[in-house]
């Protein structure tokens, strides 16, 4: 089956006075209707500009998509024109920010936010679309819908602000969702609260969703599939279970090991050492190989391929990759 969504060898770069800062080296990921992949990785390891560049919201200049393919049903995104481009975003695809605050209106009330994507896109009358706006909030369970649809952002908590984020997402019923670190300012309950309700709303309507996130926690009950980025690469793949289970490689380890956890207490927590690249001067070979505890020579000059993993007898372990030339040593230890 043609995915719904296939990223080729995608790369980006930002051309700035300091040089070209190389923030997507490469991607690949497909995702398919109905279908969960989380994202993972540090700030600055380049999630949210590649999807960003999904989604056609790029600031050029300075940012640029220097090569790759975009198919979404098989059509290159790249290759469209603006205006048609401009129609499959918000119909077809949406993206629920990381700060609902900054990304919705501050003068504009939610309602009449809501309403312009069924004005602009289905033509509807101001009262056709207000009434699907104040529906749309009842969906996303915002008490009072109808008397808060003239409320403004900065008169609703974070958690509801969110809620309208995505109802904002899922208006025009788009087959496709971008969620990027949507629970990061949230509280643990409240963050529990948004991730059912997308999950919710992705099983009614059966759309691929793609989660932006750094939090292991929030991934661990929604996700499918895990791509793991560190300095513009996906170095890891995997189903999400068998991330958990079995990391291969060193950095997924070290992202693992410095979860707290319950049956760890009192111990000192794990963290990877040093910092993630200057993206203006990446290093050669494995761009972890600074912060690996495993790197060897091979580490410093040739860059990892993304390797098959498999089990010791050779089986191939389905969905599984990593970029590292010392996988099986993460793996099987």
């Amino acid at each position: 089956m043609t995915p719904l969504l296939d990223v080729r060898h995608l790369h980006v770069e930002f051309r700035t006075r300091d040089g070209i800062a190389k923030a997507v080296n490469g991607v690949d990921y497909t995702v398919g209707a109905g279908e969960t992949l989380a994202v993972l990785g540090e700030s600055g390891s380049g999630k949210s500009v590649t999807a960003q560049a999904v989604m056609g919201i790029l600031d050029t200049p300075p940012g640029f998509v220097t090569k790759g393919e975009i198919l979404f049903q098989g059509r290159d995104l790249l290759t469209m024109g603006a205006e048609e481009r401009r129609k499959v975003r918000g119909a077809k695809m949406a993206m629920i920010f990381q700060d609902a605050l900054s990304a919705l209106n501050p003068v504009i009330s939610v309602g009449a936010q809501l309403s312009e994507m069924f004005r602009v896109h289905q033509g509807l009358s101001r009262k056709d679309a207000k009434a699907k706006a104040i529906g749309l909030m009842e969906r996303v369970r915002i008490p009072a819908a109808r008397e808060r649809a003239g409320d403004y952002p900065h008169q609703f908590s974070g958690g509801m602000r969110q809620r309208i984020m995505i109802a904002m997402a899922l208006s025009l019923e788009p087959e496709l969702i971008i969620a990027d670190e949507p629970t990061t300012a949230l509280d643990v309950t409240v963050q529990a609260q948004v991730m059912d309700l997308l999950a919710e709303l992705q099983r009614e309507y059966n759309m691929g969703l793609i989660l932006i996130t750094h939090d292991l926690g929030v991934v661990a009950d929604v996700a499918d599939h895990i791509a793991v980025m560190y300095a513009g690469r996906i170095v890891e793949k995997a189903p999400v279970h068998e991330i958990y289970k079995r990391p291969a490689h060193p950095y997924t380890k070290g992202l693992l090991e410095s979860i707290p956890r319950l049956d760890q207490k009192g111990r000192e927590l794990y963290a990877i050492k040093g910092l993630p690249p200057n993206l203006l001067h990446i290093p050669p070979g494995c761009a972890f190989h600074p912060r690996c505890p495993i790197a060897q020579a091979v580490c410093r000059t040739d860059v990892p391929p993304l390797y098959e993993v498999t089990e010791r007898d050779g089986t191939p372990l389905p969905g599984r990759g990593s970029a590292c030339h010392f996988w099986k040593e993460t793996i099987h230890g």
